[in-house]
């Protein structure tokens, strides 16, 4: 993938400090594994569809595309307003709707037909730039289509992964979301990027949270940027 530009590479410090994190949750959560394997367009309307929703509406969503027609060519060619109202539990439909069809209908003007498998053939930094050359699809989506569909290391980093990355100080404070996705695959080994990546969502969801973070339960507060702070204020307040 791109380069971070204008950022150092991480440190050895960091590398090690992201291997322990890794460690921790694994013992934590266990080794995560991404639900059954779809096709990579299957995975790249799926993604889309989960963009602001939570898993049930996407999924719900998807089911009803999948039910309705019988083909990514006939979700192409369909009235809008029909898929529109399909994927209505998804959130934001009427935007996703357009969205959608109109990257179906993108590759296929390239690609002569709705497939993408040819990618697997591709580097990295190739698939990765013909993915985001589409509006709609960002790095976030390009990554988890490389990473869990097509077979392509990539990093996925979504509000989660950036929220938990942050507070733990693995990547620089000021780093915007879309150099983190390089930046992890900086300090995670390829074979790592989907267990890190989905460990850091549970972890997101269940103890790390947006507003109030359960930081006395967290298994990694000992290396922790956010913990330690807390733990200085409360003593200086005292």
């Amino acid at each position: 993938m791109n380069p971070t530009r204008g950022s150092k590479p991480p440190s050895e410090k960091i590398i090690q400090k992201s291997q322990r994190i890794y460690a921790l949750l694994l013992e934590q959560f266990g080794l995560p594994q991404w639900r059954d394997p779809l096709p990579p367009i299957d995975e790249l309307v799926s993604t889309i569809l989960s963009q602001n929703t939570n898993d049930r509406n996407r999924d719900m969503a998807f089911d009803r595309l999948v039910t309705k027609y019988a083909n990514w060519e006939a979700v192409r060619d369909a009235d809008e307003n029909e898929i529109v109202e399909a994927i209505r539990s998804a959130g934001l439909a009427n935007q996703k709707g357009p969205r959608i069809q109109n990257i179906l209908r993108g590759i296929t003007q390239l690609r002569g037909s709705l497939e993408i498998d040819f990618l697997r053939e591709k580097t990295s930094e190739e698939a990765h730039t013909w993915l985001v050359g589409f509006k709609g699809i960002g790095p976030k989506t390009a990554a988890i289509v490389m990473q869990f569909s097509l077979g392509i290391p990539a990093f996925p980093v979504d509000t989660h992964v950036y929220r938990v990355t942050g507070r733990t100080g693995l990547r620089p404070e000021k780093m915007s979301v879309e150099k983190t996705h390089a930046w992890m695959e900086k300090i995670y080994r390829p074979d790592q990027y989907g267990p890190a990546h989905l460990n850091f969502i549970r972890h997101g969801r269940k103890i790390c949270h947006a507003r109030t973070p359960v930081c006395e339960e967290c298994p990694i507060n000992k290396l922790c940027d956010y913990f330690s702070i807390q733990i200085v204020n409360k003593e200086s307040a005292i």
